[in-house]
C-alpha cells in the first residue's frame, strides 16, 4: 500500500466530510487541486470516499472519532477489505495501535439505524412506508454501489451492435432486465473517450430513468415537454423515442444544468429537441403552450433516496424538513405542468424518491383538485411496449427488487 493512498484518502475526508457541497462536486475539485494523483490513485480514493459516505454513521460510532486519518484507515479495513498486514507500511506504531482497537469493536452491537446507515427520521419513515422487512432489505441495497448503466441511442445502433462494440474493446455489459435500450455494464470502465460514447450511440442511464421515458410513450408527430429537463438525460431518450421528429420542449429554471444538455444534444444526433431556461413554473413560455401538448414528463425535484447508492450523501446532506419542502414545491410543478395537457393528452409525474410524501401523496393531492385527470395504468403502458413488468398502477422501482434506481412515476391523463 502506498503512503500517499491513505494520507489522500484522509484528506479527501477532509475536504468532503463537512458536504458544504454535492459530495461529487467536492471531489472534482479534491482531485483538480492534486493533479499529481495518479489514475489508480484517484480511484482508490473515489472509491475510499463513497465507501465513507455510505458507511458514514457505523463507521463514525465504531471508530469513537472525527479524526479524518483514523476514519481513512477505518475505510481502508472494514469498507475496502485491505489487511492490517497490507497496511503495515504506512501504519506508525499510533497507528496500529488503534486500528487494533478499531477491529476489536467491529462486533459491536448496533441500533438498527446506525446499523443501516441511515438518520433516525429516515429509517422511521423508510419503516412506515415498507414496514420491517421491506426497509431492511431496501437499506441493505443503499450500502451496495450502483451498476453502470447505459442507454443505447436507437438512431446510431441497435443494443446488441453496442454490446458487441464494448465487448471488443474489453469490456462486459449484458442486456437490462426491463429497458429494451439498456445494457449494464460489468465493472467501471472509463467511457468519456470511447467511440461509442463521443458518437453519441450510447449515454450513461440508470435503468430505471429509462423506464419512465417509456411511460411518456410519445409519438413521433406529437409536441412533447420534458417540464424539469435538467442535464437532459429523459430528453435524450424521449427524443429517440420520437425518432427526431415531432417538437420536444426542455424546460429547466436552472441554465447551468440545461448547459449540461447542449454537448448531449450534439452527439445525439437528435433535431427535434428545443431546450429552454424558464424563469418559474408559471413562466410566458409555459403559459404560451397552455393545452397545446400532447405529452409532458414532469421528473421533479426530489430528495433523491431512490439513488442512494450512487449518491450517498444525500441522507447526510437533507433533513426532515426537505421533504415537506420539496413535497410543496412538487405540487405546484405538478399544477402549472397541468396546464399544458391538452384534451386527451398524457401527463407523467416522476422522482427518483421513495417516499410516499413525495409520490403518492402528491399524485393523490393533484387528482383531488383536478377531476379532468384520471389515473393511468403504468403497467398497462410499459406492457405495450413490450416490456413485462407489473408493479401496479404506478411504477414503483427498487434497487434490491428490480436492481436499478430507486423510482416512482404515475401516468395522468387528461380526460378528453
Amino acid at each position: 500500500m502506498r503512503a500517499n493512498r491513505i494520507a489522500g484518502l484522509a484528506s479527501a475526508i477532509a475536504e468532503i466530510r463537512p458536504l458544504s457541497e454535492p459530495a461529487d462536486t467536492l471531489l472534482h475539485r479534491y482531485f483538480r487541486k492534486h493533479p499529481a494523483l495518479g489514475q489508480q490513485d484517484r480511484a482508490f480514493i473515489a472509491d475510499g470516499v463513497f465507501a465513507f459516505l455510505r458507511r458514514r454513521r457505523s463507521l463514525e460510532t465504531l471508530a469513537q472519532t472525527s479524526n479524518p486519518r483514523q476514519l481513512a484507515l477505518a475505510v481502508a479495513v472494514r469498507e475496502l477489505g485491505l489487511g492490517v498486514r497490507e497496511l503495515e507500511s504506512v501504519l506508525s506504531s499510533a497507528d496500529a495501535e488503534w486500528l487494533r482497537a478499531f477491529k476489536a469493536r467491529l462486533s459491536t452491537p448496533l441500533a438498527p439505524a446506525i446499523a443501516a446507515d441511515l438518520p433516525d427520521w429516515l429509517w422511521e419513515r423508510l419503516g412506515r412506508a415498507f414496514g420491517d422487512a421491506g426497509r431492511e432489505s431496501l437499506a441493505r441495497a443503499f450500502l451496495a454501489a450502483a451498476p453502470l448503466d447505459l442507454r443505447v441511442n436507437p438512431l446510431k445502433t441497435t443494443r446488441e451492435d453496442a454490446r458487441r462494440a464494448l465487448e471488443a474493446s474489453g469490456i462486459a455489459a449484458s442486456p437490462t432486465p426491463y429497458s429494451p435500450l439498456g445494457l449494464r455494464v460489468r465493472g467501471r470502465p472509463a467511457l468519456a473517450t470511447h467511440a461509442l460514447f463521443t458518437s453519441g450511440a450510447i449515454e450513461v442511464q440508470d435503468e430505471g430513468s429509462q423506464l419512465v421515458g417509456y411511460l411518456v410513450a410519445p409519438k413521433r408527430s406529437e409536441m412533447v415537454v420534458d417540464f424539469c429537463a435538467g442535464a437532459g438525460g429523459k430528453t435524450l431518450l424521449l427524443g429517440a423515442l420520437m425518432r427526431s421528429q415531432g417538437r420536444l420542449y426542455a424546460f429547466d429554471t436552472q441554465e447551468r444544468r440545461l448547459a449540461k444538455l447542449k454537448p448531449r444534444l450534439a452527439r445525439s444526433g437528435l433535431s427535434n429537441v428545443h431546450p429552454q431556461v424558464i424563469a418559474r413554473e408559471r413562466d410566458a413560455r409555459v403559459r404560451r403552450l397552455a393545452g397545446k401538448i400532447d405529452r409532458v414528463l414532469v421528473d421533479a425535484p426530489c430528495t433523491g433516496f431512490g439513488t442512494l447508492r450512487r449518491n450517498p450523501d444525500l441522507k447526510w446532506r437533507q433533513g426532515e424538513s426537505s421533504v415537506s419542502e420539496l413535497a410543496r414545491k412538487q405540487a405546484a410543478i405538478l399544477d402549472a405542468a397541468a396546464t399544458l395537457v391538452k384534451p386527451a393528452g398524457r401527463l407523467v409525474y416522476a422522482t427518483c424518491s421513495v417516499l410516499p410524501d413525495e409520490n403518492e401523496d402528491v399524485v393523490d393531492a393533484f387528482l383531488a383538485a383536478h377531476p379532468g385527470f384520471a389515473r393511468g395504468n403504468a403497467a398497462a403502458e410499459l406492457a405495450r411496449a413490450g416490456i413485462a413488468l407489473d408493479t401496479g398502477p404506478a411504477l414503483k422501482l427498487l434497487p434490491h427488487v428490480h436492481g436499478c434506481d430507486g423510482f416512482h412515476a404515475t401516468v395522468l391523463e387528461r380526460i378528453g
